[in-house]
Formats: structure tokens, sequence, C-alpha cells
């Protein structure tokens, strides 16, 4: 009699219990990167303290650009590395899983390139 009620109960969806692996791989790379990027894009500034006013009439514009199309980078990376946490936790979702999770840390990268990219260095 048990098993004929078992038989007749609808099927769960499937849950993988190792699906949270590749977002706590990438929270362990992407964080410290966004915050090592963070730090060196602020100390980036110091490039042009020995500066002349012609050559700073150039690099702060550009810099100050730069620095808020960085930041606006870094979110976007941290959004995509939430998008990997907060994605259901279903067998039909593991592909996106981790291709959020593997396009953070590749997301802080090319935003700190294009940062060095915009500025106008001395």
């Amino acid at each position: 009699m048990t098993l004929d009620l078992a038989a007749d109960a609808p099927a769960r969806p499937s849950q993988y219990v190792r699906y949270w692996i590749a977002p706590l791989l990438s929270s362990l790379v992407t964080l410290p990167a966004a915050l090592l990027a963070y730090a060196f894009a602020g100390l980036a500034t110091m490039a042009c303290d020995a500066c002349t006013d012609a050559q700073l009439s150039a690099f702060d514009p550009s810099f100050d650009r730069a620095f808020t199309v960085f930041g606006r980078g870094l979110a976007v990376s941290l959004l995509v590395l939430a998008t990997a946490w907060l994605l259901p936790w279903q067998e039909r979702y593991a592909a996106r899983r981790v291709g959020c999770a593997v396009a953070a840390p590749f997301a802080v990268v090319l935003t700190y390139v294009v940062f060095l990219g915009m500025v106008d260095w001395p």
C-alpha cells in the first residue's frame, strides 16, 4: 500500500547538492580581485603627482571618467556574482549558474583593463 502512494506522488524537481561550489569558488576569486583592482585604481591617481599643468589638465578628466566607468564595471561584475548565487537551485539552471560564476572574475579583469586603457597617463 505504501509503495503505491509513493509511486503516485508528483516528482520533485531534481536538485543537485553541489551547485553551490561554482558560486563559492567565484566568490573566493572575484571579491579579493575586485578589492585589489579598486585599491590599485584608487592609487593610480598618484601617477600624476609630479605632473606639469598641461599633463594634469589631460590626466584629471580622463581619470575621473575612467574611474566612474570602473566603478560601474565592478558593480556589474558583483551583480553577475550575485546572479550566480541567486538563481534557483534546480538542475536546469546549472549551466547559467556556472556561466555567471565564471564570468564574474573575468568581468573584474576586463573592467580593470578598460580603466587602464581609458586614462591618459602622463
